[in-house]
């Protein structure tokens, strides 16, 4: 490390004011400060002294990542070979899902830094650091079969319209990884949705076996049609679905890696799951048909839920940032997601309308919580004068 050190120190006059690439000065200040750490310090004004800055954050959100995004690649070659009547070792599964996961994660880097890197060198700015999770994300909530080209016009998308036409990372209103999802399922919806998408090579109808579908729970549910896959396969990941949405196992590793490191918010995850909860308890009292007789433990497990309270909703910029706001963005995020997802069937997958509705209302819940603080104080005040 000291010889690339060096190495950085020594070139690094020619990316400063008068060299010979100062024009590519944030392309450069993107890549010394992903390696080291950077040696700026406040010297006026009141600032917030912490010791992690935004890169270490978001490298904490990649680690917490890792337990789904490896079970999904396994999990990837595993239902494949199901689906032809094969049976791999858990290398041989592991192998081919990360072939297969592999161009998917590479394309949305290679689009999405693209264009945070010609958007920072235009406006003159370091590149913004989100992308490094959000390029991680959007391969996650992904099936597996999705076209490469999608992949590369709903990230570009997501970029340029969800992040830099609000100013880049910090003033998005919605989360861009759920934004290149909905383009995609929105514009291409027979690559996202259906029996065919989910598990690599059912589309083709290659040597597949007999009575396997690629049906994940969630499908079956939305068609009218009762689920009997067994609830431990369901929390486990064995089944198929988005890559790294399958094991609530895994995610639930992720989401005691953000909160032990105080990077995601413990308060959105656990008013998501209330939320749920609730609004399954609601639907069961009056279980007027199948779908609404699903308990709630089983509605947590199912689809993208558990990845949605853990990952999405707790996106620091596009949620509720007051803690009372916190508890009731995540309440409401759990409740419309179960909601949107028994109510109606064209939006299987509730999580992501959720989310993206509660990242709309997501200011205006702080705005209300911050004047009911204001007017507290002020009735406080007023009481103690009097």
């Amino acid at each position: 490390m000291k010889a690339l050190r060096n190495f950085i120190d020594k070139i690094k006059p020619n990316f400063e004011k008068g060299g010979k690439f100062e024009k590519l000065h944030s392309t450069f200040d993107a890549f010394e400060t992903f390696l080291f750490v950077p040696n700026k310090t406040t010297f006026k004004g009141s600032h917030i002294r912490d010791s992690i800055d935004m890169k270490r954050t978001m490298s904490m959100v990649l680690i917490s990542l890792m337990p789904a995004l490896l079970f999904g690649m396994w999990n990837v070659g595993y239902q494949h070979h199901l689906s032809i009547g094969e049976h791999k070792s858990v290398l041989e599964n592991f192998i081919f899902g990360f072939i297969k996961v592999l161009p998917i994660i590479a394309v949305t880097y290679i689009v999405g830094l693209g264009i945070e890197f010609i958007f920072a060198q235009i406006r003159g700015h370091e590149v913004n650091e989100g992308f490094l999770v959000s390029g991680m994300l959007i391969p996650m909530v992904m099936p597996v079969d999705v076209p490469l080209w999608m992949v590369a016009v709903a990230t570009a998308f997501a970029v340029i319209f969800g992040k830099e036409v609000f100013g880049g990372t910090g003033m998005n209103v919605f989360n861009p990884a759920l934004l290149a999802r909905a383009f995609i399922f929105f514009a291409y919806p027979s690559k996202i949705t259906g029996d065919f998408v989910w598990v690599a090579g059912l589309s083709e109808g290659k040597g597949i076996v007999d009575g396997f579908s690629g049906a994940t729970p969630l499908g079956h549910w939305g068609q009218n049609i009762v689920d009997k896959t067994p609830f431990w396969d369901m929390f486990w990941g064995f089944i198929p679905g988005s890559i790294g949405e399958t094991s609530t196992f895994a995610i639930l590793i992720g989401a005691f890696i953000l909160i032990y490191t105080g990077v995601g918010s413990w308060r959105i995850i656990i008013s998501t799951i209330a939320g749920g909860i609730v609004m399954s308890l609601i639907f069961n009292a009056f279980a007027v048909n199948d779908y609404m007789r699903v308990s709630p433990i089983t509605h947590l497990v199912m689809g993208g839920f558990m990845f949605g309270a853990v990952f999405m909703a707790t996106d620091p910029v596009s949620s509720a940032q007051t803690n009372t706001g916190k508890w009731i963005y995540g309440f409401l995020v759990g409740l419309f997601a179960i909601m949107i997802r028994v109510f109606n069937p064209a939006y299987p997958e509730g999580m992501m309308m959720a989310i993206l509705l509660m990242n709309a209302f997501a200011p205006l819940i702080d705005f209300y919580v911050i004047e009911a603080n204001i007017k507290r104080r002020m009735k406080r005040m007023k009481n103690v004068k009097a």
